[in-house]
């Protein structure tokens, strides 16, 4: 009789340390998945967007050559309202000025109320079909670097680059 306890003793011993692995890797594995699906999830920026331009970057190559790339000036993302018969509709959208010079990034720093205005009210003017395709963009790009330059004096805004353009 005493044979039989001490049998199932150790089958019991067997089954708890099976049991125990069992729940250990089930734990490690479980960190391990989270821990991956945090540092994966972690790395992108919330609204899917790009991380925002430097307030500016050195020139890549030298002054006047065909592949010039000036300093870069980002603007911070703004939600504007646009025209439109079927309802209301929004843009969202961000912004990077290429700059031809370096006094110009701190001149825009210093005017970014109107040039925030300047975009406002030229792109709440715009209706959804002008803003839907390709050309209706460019021509928008094309009238912000004019308008833009007529406020900054001390160099000009060379390109504009749409970092972010939802419409809905």
């Amino acid at each position: 009789m005493a044979d039989k306890v001490t049998s199932a003793e150790a089958g019991a011993e067997k089954k708890s340390k099976k049991m125990l692995i069992i729940i250990i890797a089930a734990v490690v594995i479980l960190l391990g998945g989270g821990a991956a699906a945090f540092f994966l999830l972690k790395g992108g920026d919330p609204e899917g967007a790009a991380t925002p331009a430097p307030e500016s970057a050195p020139t890549t190559t030298a002054p006047g050559a065909k592949g010039t790339i000036g300093p870069m000036v980002g603007i911070e993302p703004f939600i504007i309202n646009i025209l439109d018969d079927e309802g209301t509709r929004y843009l969202k959208a961000a912004i990077t000025l290429e700059v031809n010079n370096e006094p110009v990034v701190e001149e825009i720093s210093l005017r970014m109320p109107q040039i925030r205005d300047t975009i406002l009210l030229l792109v709440g003017n715009k209706t959804f079909n002008e803003l839907a395709d390709l050309q209706g963009k460019l021509q928008l790009r094309s009238e912000l670097r004019e308008r833009l330059n007529k406020i900054v004096t001390s160099g000009r805004v060379q390109k504009i680059y749409f970092t972010e353009f939802v419409v809905q």
